[in-house]
């Protein structure tokens, strides 16, 4: 033949047809019983392994033996892939570097006979996976011309005859002829076989509807192709966070979306290299399935940018060839341009469905200045858009702990009953996890997730939790959950973190709205205590007045009264001294009684100014207030019966007692009783009540003295108190009795004040404090 350029294929198919030319011309001495046993011969040549096995067949049906294999050699390594009577060691894979004896053989191909006894028989055991029982070995190179195809192994119990061991010689040169076309029919089969696969990928994938839906009719040609262990696509988020991981795991296609940082396809995914792993275990490489021992990964590029990663990964070592890395590389770069599509429009869609959640949300939450209102609204949304089994919305509250606001879903009555049984129940767990370090969790087996705490009732299997973050500040958070695995994808994610960014916006104004509302309340409480100060400080100061008006009026009463006192003593004597001398029927001794009658009275009004201002010693002991009261009222009840007036005594039980001076007490009691009665000529209702209460967090005891008499004009109010005011002037009143009163109370350190209505009556009361150590 002849040709201006010449292919490798090319020149393998010509050295395979000239080599089964010369196999009957070579060798003459190969007896003619011996010529079928190669030559092409195979039921099935394009079946590498039944091939091999019937060649390996062949050998020991002519020269019997007790085991044996026969092994194709490539990239390094032996595999095994025929054997006799050694079942175990099918698909193991031989190294011909180092220090070995299949080195040796590498290096200078000559058939070898190793006998039992030799000093490295064990150890050549190990190393070429023979018996060690046997008595003999023989190892016979396969060559074509200077190149090794292959080796066939052979154990017998029994030693070589010298005629088997040059037949087997003779065997192993024209068996690898055979062995050499089985392989090369092997090799155009599987190339054609994976021609033909890109033109189904041509058909089959771009007629895809869906991003799912590409990727499924991926991995059924890959699987069909190359028969590994394991497939696995790996895609990146638009944003570069998340990825969404394609596994087919018996026989089903598993999506799931794992965040990029800490995954172990990120140190690829940075790469963007093809790599070829023969052996994970001797290059020390961290694949993504721990079992695997070889792998083929291939990174997804589009318009130069790395947007995933298709990963092969088999038990065997060195399952892959270059020319499966070039395969691989050709499918992933029209892959690329497929899955970007799918996703740019998947995208887009869930965008779209975001700004619809979003733009309801608005519409509902808008104006709102209630929390709990806005949370329970999103909540509700939220598992009506997406149908989600469960939704929560959790606020921080002033504490800085999270409470749940709003609870949605088919599963929200169970685990809000859940939640009540703890006191901090959002804390822990993945939501206390976002809340401590603000960044968003996407699970989608919380089971294999370390922060997750299960709430007993409620059995999950996927969660999305984001934060509400202000900066640096953490406003709440939103959690959805799925009782099955794989329930979300990185477009839940998106949509629950474009709604947080809206939230955070509102419970932020609403938290400003309600801060103006708490510090409007704060002013409007600070003005009523400063009115009420303002108040007690006014009548503190009515009673500094007041205590000032009755000391000048004392001062001033006490002058007058000594002034008086002698020149009425003096008249009053002398008209006594007259009337006893005077006799009864002179018509004098009317006018001088009525002269002894007034000086008396003003001698009892002088006596009532000197009580006033005298500061008389006062002994005080704990009494009853309630026995005081009683003796007043025996000593009045004459003019009580007399007055037409309904008395009533409502005394409370077990009062504890007071320190008092008894007849003071007493000249109270006395006073409120007579200005009663001075208010009520026709008679009426009064009543005296005593009872214990508090009054500015102090104890108290009260005497309220009640009547139904004609009460007292609002003008007249402010200056009940004060000395010689009076409103029974043309009765004879003095305007001392309530003025005398109001002294000896504060002067038990108590209080006096009143109630009045015009026509209704007034109600005295007196505050008389209790102390600490009554008992």
């Amino acid at each position: 033949m002849g040709a201006n350029e010449q292919l490798k294929k090319d020149q393998r198919v010509w050295r395979l047809l000239t080599n089964s030319g010369n196999f009957y011309s070579d060798n003459l001495d190969l007896q003619l019983e011996d010529a079928f046993i190669f030559g092409g011969q195979a039921a099935i040549p394009y079946d590498l392994p039944r091939s091999l096995t019937r060649v390996l067949a062949q050998i020991v049906h002519y020269i019997p033996c007790d085991g044996g294999w026969l092994a194709i050699y490539g990239d390094g390594f032996l595999k095994i892939e025929a054997h006799w009577q050694l079942p175990e060691i099918l698909g193991k894979k031989l190294s011909m570097g180092g220090d070995t004896l299949l080195a040796q053989i590498k290096t200078k191909p000559d058939s070898l006979r190793l006998e039992k006894g030799h000093p490295d028989w064990k150890i050549i055991a190990k190393e070429i996976l023979l018996p060690a029982s046997a008595e003999v070995w023989a190892i016979l190179p396969l060559m074509i011309g200077n190149r090794i195809t292959g080796i066939v192994a052979l154990s017998r119990n029994a030693l070589f005859s010298e005629t088997e061991w040059q037949k087997l010689q003779r065997f192993s040169v024209h068996a690898a002829t055979s062995v050499e076309m089985f392989v090369t029919f092997a090799e155009m089969a599987n190339h054609l076989r994976r021609q033909a696969m890109l033109n189904d990928f041509a058909m089959i994938v771009s007629s895809a509807q869906n991003l799912d839906q590409i990727v499924r009719r991926v991995f059924a040609l890959l699987t069909r192709t190359f028969a590994t262990e394991s497939l696995s696509l790996f895609l990146l988020s638009s944003d570069g966070r998340t990825l969404r991981k394609y596994r087919n795991q018996e026989r089903r296609l598993s999506p799931r979306t794992e965040f990029v940082e800490g995954h172990p396809i990120a140190n690829f995914i940075r790469e963007g290299k093809n790599i070829r792993v023969e052996s994970a275990e001797a290059l020390d490489y961290a694949l993504v399935d721990k079992d695997m021992q070889a792998a083929l990964i291939v990174p997804l590029k589009y318009r130069g940018n790395v947007i995933g990663v298709l990963a092969l990964q088999s038990e065997e070592v060195a399952a892959f060839s270059g020319y499966d890395e070039n395969l691989l590389v050709v499918i992933a770069s029209h892959l690329a341009g497929l899955v970007e599509y799918g996703r740019l429009r998947e995208e887009a869609e869930a965008r779209a469905g975001n700004l619809g959640l979003i733009h309801e949300v608005v519409q509902q939450v808008i104006g709102l200045t209630n929390v709990e209102e806005v949370a329970q609204i999103t909540a509700d949304l939220l598992v009506q858009h997406f149908s989600y089994e469960l939704a929560v919305v959790m606020f921080v509250d002033n504490l800085q702990n999270l409470q749940v606001k709003g609870i949605s879903g088919a599963a929200a009555p169970l685990v809000r009953s859940a939640l009540d049984k703890f006191d901090s129940p959002t804390q822990q767990g993945i939501t206390g996890h976002v809340f401590t370090t603000g960044e968003s969790i996407m699970s989608d087996d919380v089971s294999q997730n370390q922060a997750y705490e299960h709430v007993p009732g409620w059995e999950i299997g996927s969660e999305i939790c984001v934060a509400l973050r202000e900066g640096d500040r953490i406003l709440g958070i939103i959690d959805v959950e799925a009782s099955v695995k794989n329930a979300f994808t990185h477009t839940d994610l998106m949509a629950l973190e474009s709604l947080a960014g809206f939230l955070t916006s509102v419970v932020s104004s609403v938290d400003r709205y309600q801060m103006l509302q708490d510090t409007n309340q704060i002013l409007q409480k600070t003005q009523k205590e400063l009115q009420k100060r303002m108040e007690a400080q006014h009548a503190a100061e009515n009673k500094l007045i007041q205590a000032a008006k009755l000391a000048a009026v004392g001062e001033m009463a006490a002058g007058i009264a000594h002034e008086l006192n002698n020149p009425l003593t003096t008249v009053a004597g002398f008209s006594e001294l007259v009337l006893e001398d005077l006799p009864a029927e002179s018509s004098q001794r009317a006018d001088l009684e009525m002269v002894l009658r007034e000086a008396k009275r003003a001698r009892s009004v002088v006596r009532r100014l000197l009580d006033f201002s005298r500061q008389s010693e006062s002994v005080r002991v704990r009494a009853d207030l309630n026995e005081v009261i009683e003796d007043v009222a025996a000593l009045t009840g004459h003019l009580l019966e007399t007055s037409n007036v309904d008395f009533e005594m409502k005394l409370g039980k077990d009062l504890p007692w007071v320190l008092m001076d008894r007849d003071q007490m007493k000249q109270v009691v006395l006073n409120l009783l007579h200005n009663a009665l001075h208010a009520m000529p026709n008679g009426g209702k009064l009543s005296v009540q005593t009872e214990a209460r508090q009054k500015d967090k102090k104890e108290w005891l009260l005497m309220a003295v009640q009547d139904t008499g004609d009460g007292i004009a609002v003008e007249d109010l402010d200056r009940i108190f004060e000395p010689f005011f009076t409103t029974k002037a043309k009765d004879g009143g003095t305007g001392l009795g309530l003025a005398v009163s109001y002294g000896i109370v504060t002067d038990h350190n108590g209080s006096i004040d009143l109630q009045s209505t015009s026509d209704e009556g007034t109600c005295f009361n007196v505050w008389l404090p209790i102390e600490e150590n009554h008992q």
